[in-house]
Order: structure tokens, then C-alpha cells, then sequence
């Protein structure tokens, strides 16, 4: 298993000049925004020309065109004008900048001893280059430049690009993501299954992209104020979700995933760790609240961490299972494990391999698949860390963030 290649997924033709990211071009709309890529089968008729707005997406086809897998990448966000503008001219922020070959592994692997049972679904993979999770539209001036943000366009531009390839034909579709990407599932979950009115089951899997509302270590919040600035700057509050505005009375609440899965109906999967890696790192410990630089040597290394600062990282996973609490299991899963990780699906080793993470003798595909096809009820919840032996097997910490960078 360990010898296999995983499958690389190629685009068939030349990327466009002007992409629908972030960009500093003229034009505000997102013309090239997803590949011209291989069909999803069958193909009852030629593309036209406003299929031309589909350069951000990587296709593999299976011959079983009634099943579905987008796969969403993550990437971080931007929320400042400096932060957009830098991202502009690279990869998180054009296509211009992006590679043509992509590896699919771990959920995304054609190999039914990998991914016992998604292996054989058409799967795309969605490239990530607006900074806001899919979910923004606006554009402001800089340095005599113009960057568009247009998240929510490009999402539109990729799905109909996908429909018209043959989606709209799918019984059975999941909408997987991660980190950002992941968060970007929660506010496009039942977007997607109302685009699929015929289809018998349009479910979704956010894996890292529970992003919690949180308090660190020194009583203050950072990633509220952080995600207020990204609402604010790339004009989300206008696309979530309505009645959690309602509701709240606040669009940035409802940008937290805590408070926007009450008002999902369609049916769900959240995978995430109790101790994920990046809400540790940025949220949880984040440098404001560490001037002495105390928590350095833990942050980089789970194994440096003391008896003291194990104690204290418990206070990241209390806040997370209580963000949990309002979710809905009677057609939602979960899977929480006690792994200091980040994006479980993407990588083979702990999404199914021999010595992958477990909960309840099940690997995440196997809990995964269950869920999806309704074998059996997923709600499974680890132990307190460093109790979960399965998780020793997992790449280290600085392994785990190459992997993710070079996606």
C-alpha cells in the first residue's frame, strides 16, 4: 500500500491569463475561474461559451455518472487590503499562479484499497483563491491596482460549470473541505443540494473547518476580530445564511460554524480534532497571548509540551465539544478525535491506511462511509489527550504543514 502512486489529476488545456480571485486585472468578473478539464459523463450536449468560466476545478471521472465528490481546498484567508493584495500573486490568490498536477489521496484516491468507498466516484477537486472561503464579493483599490474579491461568483461559476458537465445528472453527491475550504462547506452545504433537487442524497463533510468562537489562554478572543475584518472587507454578510442573521442579529456570528449548523438542514459531517493544530496555534495560543514565548517549544512539538501546558490545552477542547452541543445527529456524524492534527481526509495516512487514527475500532473513511451510505449512527467523540495511541502514527507536526502548504 505504502509503494502506491497516488491518482494525479491534470487539466487538458492552458491556463487563462485573467482569473476570477484575487486579481489585479480589470475585469471583476470571473471568466476563468474553474479548468476546462475532463467531462463529467454523460455529456448530452456541447459546452457553450459561458463554459469558459471553469479553470479553478481538477476532475477525476469515473464511469458512474450518478455519483459526485467536490472536494474543496483550504488555504487560510486574507483579511486586510495588504494581506489580499500580497495573495494576488500567488497561488492562494490566481490561478495564473497554480500548478496544472494535483495528487488526489486519502478521500480523494481512486484506489478502492485507500478509499473503499468513494473510489470510484467522479471527483473534482476545488482550487481556492479568493482569501474568504467562497464566500465574499468585493473589490477596493490599492497601490493603483484593483483587487477583486469574488469568492461567491467563482463558486457559481465552478457549479454551473460542473452542472453543465453533467452534475446536474448525480443521485448522489458529497461536498467535502478542508480547513478553509471546510468552512466554506458549512455556508455552501445547502446551496449545492438546492442546485440538486433530483439527486436522492446531497450530504456534506467539513474536516478542520470548524473554526470555534473562542477564548485563549489569556481570557481574550483573536479569531472573532480576525473574521470580523474578513466579513467586513470581502462583503460576506450579505450570502449567510438569512435566518441565523435572523436570528443573531450579527453576520459575523453566523460566519462561525457553531452558530451557522442550526440552520443547515442538509444532512452533515463534522471531522475535526478537539485539539486541531491551526485553532492551537493561532486561536487558542496565539502569539498576542504568549509574549514570553512559553508555549514556543509546545506549539512546534506536542512532545515538549509540559504536564502544566497538557492541563491547560484540555480548555481547547472543552470550548470545542460545547460548540458542539446544538448540532443535529439525526442525519448528521461526527468524528472527534484527540489528535493534534489539521485535515485528516486528505492524507492517506490518517484518512485509511493500516495504522490511521481511530475512534471506536473505525478509521475516519470507515466512519465516514458508514455515515454517508447509513450503515450505521457516527457520533464519535475521543478521550482527553495524550490518551489516543492511534494518533502516535500520524506524520509530525512540521510533516503534516509541508503536506498541507504544497496543496
Amino acid at each position: 500500500m505504502g509503494a502506491h502512486q497516488p491518482t494525479t489529476c491534470t487539466k487538458v488545456s492552458a491556463l487563462a491569463q485573467t482569473t476570477g480571485c484575487s486579481r489585479s486585472n480589470s475585469d471583476p468578473l470571473p471568466r476563468d475561474t474553474a479548468c476546462r478539464a475532463v467531462r463529467w459523463p454523460p455529456v448530452k450536449s456541447e459546452p457553450s461559451d459561458q463554459d469558459q468560466t471553469a479553470r479553478s476545478a481538477l476532475h477525476a471521472v469515473s464511469r458512474n455518472s450518478r455519483v459526485g465528490l467536490l472536494q474543496v481546498e483550504g488555504g487560510g484567508w486574507c483579511n486586510t487590503v495588504r494581506s489580499c493584495r500580497d495573495r494576488a500573486t500567488t497561488r492562494r490568490g490566481s490561478t495564473r499562479y497554480m500548478s496544472r498536477f494535483k495528487v488526489f489521496s486519502g478521500i480523494l484516491s481512486d484506489d478502492p484499497l485507500m478509499n473503499p468507498d468513494f473510489y470510484n466516484w467522479n471527483r473534482v477537486k476545488l482550487r481556492y483563491c479568493d482569501g474568504g472561503s467562497f464566500a465574499g464579493d468585493s473589490e477596493f483599490q490599492t497601490l493603483n491596482k484593483t483587487i477583486y474579491l469574488r469568492g461567491q461568483k467563482i463558486w457559481t461559476a465552478i457549479i454551473n460549470d460542473l452542472l453543465n458537465k453533467g452534475l446536474n445528472h448525480a443521485a448522489k453527491v458529497l461536498l467535502s473541505g478542508c480547513s478553509a475550504g471546510g468552512l466554506a462547506v458549512f455556508h455552501h452545504c445547502d446551496q449545492l443540494a438546492q442546485l440538486l433537487p433530483e439527486a436522492k442524497s446531497v450530504k456534506c463533510l467539513s474536516d478542520a473547518g470548524f473554526f470555534v468562537d473562542l477564548t485563549d489562554i489569556s481570557g481574550s478572543n483573536t479569531i472573532r476580530p480576525f473574521f470580523g475584518s474578513l466579513v467586513s472587507l470581502q462583503g460576506i454578510a450579505k450570502f449567510l445564511n438569512k435566518k441565523c442573521v435572523a436570528s443573531y442579529g450579527d453576520p459575523l456570528t453566523c460566519f462561525f460554524p457553531q452558530y451557522a449548523i442550526r440552520y443547515i438542514s442538509s444532512p452533515f459531517f463534522i471531522l475535526n480534532p478537539a485539539y486541531d493544530m491551526y485553532q492551537f496555534t493561532h486561536c487558542f495560543v496565539p502569539p498576542s497571548s504568549d509574549p514570553s514565548g512559553q508555549w514556543s517549544k509546545c506549539k512546534l512539538n506536542q512532545d515538549e509540551c509540559s504536564a502544566a501546558q497538557i492541563e491547560v490545552l484540555q480548555g481547547l477542547r472543552n470550548q470545542t465539544l460545547k460548540a458542539l452541543e446544538p448540532f443535529n445527529l439525526s442525519t448528521g456524524g461526527t468524528f472527534i478525535n484527540s489528535c493534534l492534527a489539521h485535515c485528516q481526509s486528505e492524507l492517506q495516512d490518517s484518512w485509511f491506511a493500516p495504522d490511521s487514527p481511530r475512534l471506536g475500532n473505525k478509521t475516519i473513511a470507515e466512519a465516514v462511509g458508514d455515515w454517508y451510505f447509513e450503515r450505521k449512527i457516527v457520533s464519535e467523540t475521543d478521550c482527553p489527550y495524550p490518551c489516543d495511541s492511534t494518533c502516535r502514527n500520524l506524520p509530525s507536526k512540521n510533516q503534516v504543514w509541508v503536506a498541507l502548504q504544497s496543496s
